[in-house]
């Protein structure tokens, strides 16, 4: 009898040793978890007349090459879902911006976008110019000095406006675009005259004639791709989304520019 006490007390021990690994065990699970919803980060920053822009920050790593990633028209940084992830397992960093110019993706919203409207401010496509601008700065800033500019649809058409002027852009990826910011800045076709980095410049097949007349006063030099689709593709950068139908040429192909601008 005398040994039920010592019995009751080793026991009562035992069981606070088991809660508290129990106890760690889950904080473990609790900070994974943490990690998990971490990434992509939510960022956000002031663009050029100060209206707060929300961005998703896919990094990997402080010396990678960085991607910023700019939507198209009614879109948000939720167009490159999946393929911001793809990129990072490529070995590049990656910023996918809201830009005031775009919209919902089904459930998903632009959070600039909505701010824009709160305020009055201009949402047509040259609007959204200085919040592309405002990103290149924070992440020459931040985390690179040089900047690979993606784009899709009008935001392709600026992309490579800012990449001719800006020097913190050391290449240009451009999906679908256009000549129709002339009149706000200039001709294209003698913008794209003499280019010299790295650039990527796609289409849908249909849309391959204009990009043609795009390059018309342009010679390609080396690490310049102009890829046109076999199939139909499509337009903007949703021609990369995942299971998108005939989305594995142009992964292909910017995988192939994308190597070679890297090494």
């Amino acid at each position: 009898m005398k040994r039920l006490p010592i019995i009751l007390i080793l026991l009562g021990v035992f069981l606070v040793s088991c809660q508290q690994k129990a106890t760690k065990n889950d904080a473990s699970q609790v900070s994974e978890t943490e990690k998990k919803v971490e990434y992509p980060k939510v960022v956000e920053f002031p663009s050029l007349d100060s209206l707060m822009i929300t961005a998703h920050l896919y990094q990997i790593d402080e010396t990678s090459p960085f991607i910023l990633l700019c939507h198209q028209a009614r879109f948000n940084k939720f167009e490159y879902s999946g393929i911001a992830e793809k990129l990072n397992e490529m070995g590049f960093n990656c910023m996918a911006i809201d830009q005031r110019s775009g919209g919902p993706i089904g459930k998903t919203q632009n959070e600039t976008y909505l701010r824009a409207l709160t305020k009055g401010l201009g949402i047509d496509y040259v609007d959204a110019e200085p919040d592309i601008r405002a990103a290149i700065k924070y992440v020459s800033q931040n985390y690179s000095n040089q900047v690979i500019l993606w784009g899709s649809s009008y935001s392709s058409t600026l992309a490579l406006y800012l990449g001719v002027e800006l020097d913190e852009v050391s290449a240009v990826i451009s999906f679908s675009p256009g000549n129709y910011m002339a009149d706000h800045k200039g001709s294209l076709i003698d913008k794209l005259e003499g280019f010299e980095k790295p650039m990527f410049i796609t289409s849908s097949n249909y849309e391959a004639k204009y990009i043609k007349e795009l390059l018309e006063k342009h010679k390609m030099v080396e690490k310049q791709v102009h890829f046109i689709p076999e199939g139909p593709g499509h337009h903007g950068s949703r021609a990369l989304w995942i299971n998108q139908q005939g989305g594995d040429e142009y992964w292909t192909a910017i995988t192939a520019f994308l190597s070679d601008i890297k090494n």
